[in-house]
């Protein structure tokens, strides 16, 4: 390599190289991208977006214009990004169910709240709303810094200036690297209110604030549940979660009979997935008390539900869906936006409000040096103007004879070069209308304005009356009596009534069901108890029956894996047993190595013996054995070496002992309260085995008063003298009796 060039090479850690780049990346995504800016509540690229839309006029008493002509003008002007993001920010503005107060009036198909996505930017048109128009209310008053965009070829807004509390108002949703935003909808009267006490009370405290905004105003509606002291714990720390439910009643339907139906939805879950959800409840049978599900919606939510029978208490029905399904949803809020100096931060609802009254009261004192700006000039114009009037002869002269007019003016009347160039600017047209008397009003008008600016200037209360006003405007638009203006969301603190407990075993019929598992792990439940030793059931070609028990359909059924997990199936939704049943690996995530070393009616109130294959084991309680999801639970720590191999009831009764023998045909009997009961873990060594090969057969228990023995096909054997074969945990134990079992098994 040529020695010009390996001079220009800057030696550099890679760890530091990546960090330095991976760190500019982070920042670009928070600071750029996800995070909304707490002074108007806007991404990037939606602050992009409404500034190009008004660039192009395209006000709400415009025409619509294709959305293909606002994501080429975005892209082009201010956002280099991908057109689909530009598309999909654009189109969530103009959602009215995913933002309360849409910021763009849409024309054409934007998607609807079943998630059936919005038509190509090339077939819809769209336009700016009020809200919008009050978002950028003084952008060209000077009232907001610019910035050059990202190609230095024009300049765009910093932060908009309006008064339209938009953070709170429309919420907003991100997730950034290391950090995420999730500000809920608000009801815009209820956040003037607000906005208006932290004026007059800066040191409002959090619950004083609440009692102003109540709490979420979501698009959709939906009921808010929790009660006042969370809500105000919430906004005081800028995280928490919220519980919402669908707004629901009882309809009538004739002969004793009724329906349940729902007219509001939560927030966020689409309702086609709400329908789809219950519906398959209902198939799986985990929904006895609701008998179908139809949805019967057009422009307004109507999703009926049928019961079961007349004697359902609807609000039991109720508390059941809202138990299994996203008829109640939790929305967690996280107050993470960009703050006023430019760095990301979790706010409490007082520093939200407080930072927009700041920047309020900025836009303000820069919108009012910009209009005194204004009227100075005027005023100076005025002043050349009024020159001309008492003087029109001798500056027509003057303009007419010399070379230099506009230094023969300045010199001769004494006037600026701003002046100067109004005079000379006039019309000629324009001279006739030129009245003294106009000038003067004029004058004495914009004078007595100069002096009113200059005042609010210098009145920090004068400032905040005119804030209150503003706010005052924005609630009389949007007031509670207005269809867009009126709450959505209803707020009721749970009852008691509310939180009834719904156990869903409880509304399952209970009959005798008879379990059949294969060797191949096809599982199926025949109605009645079957004959266990006479089955005449059917098995796949190669496979055959591996277990049956009896059970009842409100049982659970337990599958212990060599992995240590734990599986539970709800018999009642077994698969019946005309055909070969269904794969227990479709019922539960078991893994392909995986092998199913037992299957048993799950008694929680019973404990279990779990041994591993070299030996070792622990009692677990049955509580510690349901597994509530399909992932089952993992309840013994196995290895490649020693996986799990035996799952045991223990006896009940006093004088408990254990016996397990292992494949070096060795029998070891010790007491039981040995065996240390655990939730989860390896266990303690219960039998010793010397050579690597020798591994656990069995192990079953027994009291003293019972006696120790062994089932066979002949029946049952008894040992009367045990105490050779009895020893310590641990221990190696003596050769098996005269007579045991050549496999191994006690037959318990």
């Amino acid at each position: 390599m040529p020695k010009e060039v390996i001079q220009t090479i800057d030696a550099q850690q890679f760890a530091d190289a990546l960090s330095e780049r991976y760190l500019s990346y982070a920042v670009s995504t928070i600071v750029s991208r996800a995070l909304p800016d707490v002074r108007d509540g806007l991404k990037p690229v939606h602050r992009r977006i409404l500034y190009s839309m008004l660039r192009q006029r395209l006000t709400p008493a415009a025409a619509f214009r294709k959305c293909a002509t606002v994501v080429g003008d975005v892209l082009g002007h201010y956002h280099p990004h991908g057109d689909t993001s530009v598309y999909d920010a654009m189109v969530r503005l103009a959602q009215d169910f995913s933002v309360r107060y849409p910021l763009i009036d849409g024309q054409g198909n934007f998607g609807n709240i079943d998630g059936d996505p919005q038509a190509a930017y090339r077939y819809t048109e769209s336009k700016m709303t009020p809200a919008a128009m009050m978002i950028m209310d003084g952008l060209d008053e000077d009232s907001v810094d610019m910035m050059p965009n990202f190609d230095g070829t024009t300049m765009e807004p910093v932060v908009m200036p309006g008064a339209f509390p938009n953070l709170l108002a429309n919420g907003s949703m991100g997730i950034a690297v290391g950090m995420a935003t999730n500000i809920p909808t608000h009801n815009v009267s209820e956040v003037c209110d607000a906005l208006t006490m932290i004026i007059d009370k800066p040191d409002a405290t959090t619950a004083q604030i609440m009692k102003k905004m109540v709490g979420p105003d979501f698009p959709t509606g939906g009921v808010m549940i929790d009660d006042f002291e969370t809500i105000v714990r919430n906004y005081e720390t800028g995280r928490g979660a919220f519980r919402i439910r669908a707004k629901w009643a009882t309809e009538d339907i004739g002969h004793g009979q009724y329906q349940i139906v729902i007219t509001e939805i939560p927030y966020g879950p689409t309702k086609s997935s709400l329908v789809e959800q219950i519906a398959g409840l209902i198939d799986a049978k985990k929904l006895p008390l609701a008998d179908d599900i139809v949805d019967e919606s057009t422009t307004d939510i109507r999703i009926v539900i049928t019961p079961k029978t007349r004697n359902v208490a609807p609000d039991v029905l109720m508390a059941h869906l809202f138990q299994l399904s996203g008829l109640e949803t939790r929305f967690n809020m996280n107050f993470n936006v960009i703050d006023s100096v430019g760095a990301p931060r979790v706010m409490k609802i007082g520093e939200v409000l407080t930072e927009f009254v700041a920047h309020q009261k900025t836009v303000l004192r820069r919108r009012t040096n910009w209009r005194l700006g204004n009227i100075a000039r005027r005023l100076e114009i005025l002043g050349g103007l009024l020159v001309v009037y008492l003087n029109l002869d001798r500056v027509i002269e003057i303009i007419r004879n010399e070379d230099d007019a506009k230094s023969a003016l300045a010199v001769e009347f004494k006037l600026t070069e701003l002046q100067v160039d109004a005079i000379l600017n006039t019309r000629l047209r324009s001279l006739r209308k030129l009245e003294e008397m106009e000038i003067r009003r004029e004058d004495v008008e914009l004078r007595a304005e100069q002096k009113q600016l200059q005042a609010l200037l210098a009145s920090d209360e004068m400032q905040n009356e005119q804030l209150k006003a503003w706010f005052a405007d924005v609630k009389k638009t949007y007031a509670k009596n207005t269809a867009l203006g009126k709450r959505r969301t209803e707020w009721a603190a749970a009852t008691a009534d509310d939180e009834i407990v719904i156990n869903p075993d409880d509304f399952i019929e209970k009959e005798p069901l008879t379990i059949v598992l294969s060797n191949m792990g096809w599982v199926r439940a025949a109605k009645g108890h079957l004959d266990l030793g006479a089955l005449d059931m059917k098995f796949k070609e190669g496979d055959e029956l591996a277990t049956a028990m009896h059970a009842q359909s409100t049982d659970k059924i337990n599958l212990f894996t060599s992995a240590g997990k734990m599986f539970t199936l709800a018999a009642n939704t077994l698969p019946g047993a005309r055909g070969f049943g269904e794969s227990v690996r479709m019922l539960a995530d078991i893994g392909a190595d995986e092998n199913i070393i037992d299957a048993f009616v799950l008694n929680t109130g019973a404990k279990y013996l779990l041994v591993n294959r070299r030996g070792g084991g622990f009692i677990v309680a049955g509580e510690n054995c349901l597994a509530s999801t399909k992932s089952g639970r993992t309840v013994m720590n196995v290895d490649a070496k020693a996986p799990a191999a035996l799952c045991v009831e223990v006896a009940a009764g006093d004088d408990l002992y254990c016996a397990i023998v292992g494949s070096n045909d060795k029998l070891l009997i010790f007491p039981a309260a040995d065996i240390p009961e655990m939730a989860r873990g390896k266990g303690v060594i219960l039998q010793k085995y010397n050579a690597e090969r020798t591994y656990v057969l069995d192990a079953t228990f027994f009291t003293k008063q019972g006696g120790f023995g062994w089932t066979t096909g002949r029946g049952r054997t008894a040992l009367d003298d045990w105490a050779p074969w009895l020893g310590k945990r641990a221990g190696q134990g003596h050769t098996i009796p005269v007579g045991f079992p050549r496999s191994g098994k006690f037959g318990n």
